[in-house]
């Protein structure tokens, strides 16, 4: 019996001089259970978390029940008699076009249709006058021909695939061309009955794209229109808290947990790009539908979007300021607070207001006037720090409890490290402010182009007098020309 690191450890001795351990069966037995245990919690939890992103997201868990149901109804082409014997049985093509082409939105959906029927129709009709000119030149001469339009036609189709205007819209239309006349060339070489087989091809497709735009768009529709505007109109309402959070947390006006949670939200316009550009591609295919017209101005959304990061990647330098390990004395952190959060208040008022207008497709008369209040908070916190700059800064501090007033007094020098951290958070909510404007003029091109009504064609409420309204109107209108009186 031997003792090592602290337990107890049975060895044998062999016939050839050799010790070896003894293990217990009640310990191999354990080590068993462990790992079973394990295993089946892990299994568990990845239930669990699939149960709670399907109760989270109906949506994607619609599409799946959307593909099973395109599915089936392609797989009756195969297991219906008549109508395997009407497509000739080539029904597989049907299914691989449902598995290939069904996206997420009816705009990734539509696109992929189009491409493939395209592709395939180009492909096939070049396939078929390719190979009916090869045969008229002779045993000799028509593999040369089918090998040289294979070479010239795949390169060609492949180069387009670089170009960005074809990328963006078409590569994968381009892909499919080539397969399919690569397909047709090769095999019309030696099957006879060639228009037959690019037919049958051509009919499948049809089959499997009409069966998946249906049932995309008429079962629960996932419109990438309505996602790029729900996503810029939340990406641009993070934005508002996470500057909010930001000025909280450095002031220390708000619970530390509540701040870590709104300052996170900008990561989340930061990382946003290529989803915009992608459902903006796609928002171009869909036709008209809810508040959103045959085409609406989608390639202005990713502007509005690249505004948005713009001004994220300001709150993100704010943060990092924020965290910066220099303290910065709590009497020059008072005397800008003031001027610092009414900024910070007013730039988030502003991204606040656009996002409604957005959200509600409605042209918002308060805008104007919050970007009016945003400047002169603007020009107040720069007068400040001009001020700062043309005198000393000090400020005095007790020193002894008994004696004279001069004498409990003392100037404390501020040093240029400690001033630093708070310029820099103050120059930076000036920068925000000057992309938050950049934010209104993106948000306003789009309301013109997207004709946004505006808020004085809205009716009024059911049960609702129009001249009460319009007397409410007036007055609010009379509220706001006093308070800009009052400003001047």
């Amino acid at each position: 019996m031997v003792k090592e690191s602290g337990g107890l450890e049975w060895r044998i001795n062999v016939s050839d001089g050799t010790s070896k351990v003894l293990v217990s069966e009640s310990t191999s037995h354990s080590r068993v259970c462990r790992g079973l245990t394990r295993f089946f919690s892990k299994i568990s939890d990845f239930f669990r978390k699939a149960w709670s992103m399907g109760v989270n997201e109906p949506k994607k868990t619609m599409h799946c029940v959307k593909v099973g149901m395109a599915l089936t109804l392609v797989s009756l082409f195969y297991y219906m008699r008549p109508l395997y014997e009407g497509v000739g049985g080539n029904a597989m093509w049907a299914v691989m076009t449902v598995v290939v082409v069904f996206e997420y939105t009816v705009g990734a959906t539509l696109s992929k249709c189009v491409n493939r029927a395209i592709g395939t129709f180009l492909a096939g009709a070049l396939g078929v006058g390719v190979h009916w000119i090869a045969s008229r030149s002779g045993e000799k001469f028509e593999p040369i021909i089918l090998q040289c339009s294979v070479f010239l036609l795949a390169a060609a189709a492949t180069f387009s695939r670089f170009i960005p205007s074809i990328k963006a819209r078409f590569d994968y239309g381009a892909m499919i061309f080539i397969l399919t006349f690569s397909l047709v060339s090769v095999s019309g070489y030696r099957v006879e009955k060639l228009f037959e087989l690019a037919h049958n091809r051509l009919s499948t497709i049809a089959i499997g794209t009409s069966i998946c735009i249906l049932t995309s768009m008429f079962i629960y529709p996932v419109w990438a229109g309505t996602e790029l505007h729900n996503l810029v109109n939340n990406n641009m309402e993070k934005l508002s808290d996470s500057l909010e959070g930001c000025l909280a947390e450095y002031f220390r006006d708000a619970d530390s947990g509540d701040c870590n949670k709104k300052m996170q939200g900008y990561k989340c316009a930061l990382n946003s790009k290529a989803t915009e550009e992608a459902l903006a591609n796609f928002a171009r295919w869909e036709p008209a539908h809810g508040s959103f017209n045959f085409g609406h101005p989608w390639k202005q959304y990713i502007k509005v979007g690249a505004s948005i990061r713009s001004c994220a990647y300001c709150i993100e330098t704010l943060n990092g300021s924020i965290s910066s390990d220099t303290k910065v004395p709590d009497f020059l952190k008072k005397h800008f607070k003031k001027f610092c959060i009414r900024l910070s208040a007013n730039s988030s008022a502003v991204l606040k207001e656009l996002a409604t207008s957005i959200g509600t497709m409605t042209r918002s008369s308060k805008v104007e006037f919050l970007v009016e209040e945003m400047r002169s908070s603007v020009q107040q916190l720069q007068n400040v720090l001009e001020s700062l700059s043309k005198q000393p800064i000090q400020s005095t501090a007790p020193k002894n409890e008994g004696g004279t007033e001069e004498e409990n007094s003392s100037p404390i020098v501020v040093t240029l490290v400690q001033i630093v951290p708070l310029v820099t958070v103050s120059s930076l909510l000036m920068e925000i402010a000057a992309r938050t404007e950049k934010i209104a003029e993106a948000v306003n091109v789009l309301a013109e182009k997207a004709e946004f009504r505006s808020e004085k064609d809205e009716k009024p409420k059911k049960g609702q007098n129009p001249k009460a309204v319009d007397r409410n109107s007036g007055e609010s209108e009379e509220d706001k020309t006093m308070t800009t009186l009052q400003k001047v």
